[in-house]
C-alpha cells in the first residue's frame, strides 16, 4: 500500500524537481534532499533506464503523462508507464487521474487556475470525478485564498508550480500554503535545503 503523497512521495521535503530531459536528472540527484522528480516530458523510450536510476537513488518519479511522447494518455499507458518504472502520473484529465489511481500509481492533478471560473471548474473535476492524491496549481504565484480554497474543498496536497524563478519566490509560495513546490529552476533545488520544514 503507497503512503500519504507529502510522506511517500515527496518524502517529506518541500521541493519536488520538475526535469524536462532525462539528462537533467544527473543534476537532480546531488540534492539528497529532493525526493521527487517530475518528468515533464521527453520520449517513453527513455523511461525505462531513467526510472531506474531514480528508484536506485531512493527517489519516486512522477511522469508528466500528457506531455510524454510515444505513450497513450489512456489507462493502458499509465499501465504502461507503472511496469517501466514511474511511481506516479501527472495529469490535467480528470478521467486519468482516477484509473491511474485505481493502478497504485500516485496521482496529481494538474490545474491551471487563470480566474474565478477556471478554480469552480477544477473543484468540480476533482471532487467528483480524480480523487487524486495531490492537486498541482499553476501558477504558484495565485493568491493564497485559492490554495486554501482548494485545500478546504479536497482535502488533499496542493503543489505550486510555475513563474517561480528564485528561493525568495518558492518561500512565498509555501508561506501562502502550498505543502510542496516543483520547479525546474535549479536555484530553487540548490537552495532547497534551507526551505525545508
Amino acid at each position: 500500500m503507497k503512503e500519504g503523497f507529502l510522506t511517500g512521495a515527496m518524502g517529506g521535503e518541500k521541493i519536488g524537481a520538475a526535469i524536462r530531459r532525462p539528462d537533467d536528472l544527473d543534476e537532480v540527484l546531488h540534492y539528497p534532499h529532493i525526493k521527487a522528480v517530475f518528468l515533464l516530458g521527453g520520449d517513453v523510450n527513455f523511461l525505462p533506464p531513467l526510472a531506474k536510476k531514480v528508484r536506485e537513488a531512493g527517489r519516486v518519479l512522477l511522469v508528466h503523462i500528457d506531455l510524454l511522447e510515444g505513450v497513450g494518455k489512456d489507462a493502458a499507458g499509465a499501465c504502461l508507464l507503472r511496469r517501466m518504472g514511474a511511481q506516479g502520473i501527472v495529469t490535467t484529465r480528470a478521467a486519468l487521474a482516477r484509473q491511474s489511481r485505481e493502478l497504485g500509481l500516485y496521482v496529481v492533478q494538474r490545474f491551471f487556475i487563470v480566474d474565478s471560473e477556471s478554480l469552480r471548474t477544477a473543484l468540480k473535476v476533482a471532487v467528483g470525478q480524480a480523487l487524486p492524491d495531490a492537486v498541482e496549481v499553476l501558477p504558484a504565484t495565485v493568491p493564497a485564498y485559492v490554495v486554501s480554497e482548494i485545500k478546504k474543498e479536497l482535502g488533499v496536497p496542493v503543489l505550486g508550480g510555475g513563474l517561480l524563478r528564485t528561493a525568495e519566490d518558492a518561500r512565498e509560495a509555501l508561506e501562502k500554503g502550498f505543502d510542496a513546490i516543483s520547479t525546474s529552476r535549479r536555484q530553487i533545488w540548490q537552495a532547497s535545503a534551507v526551505l525545508r520544514p
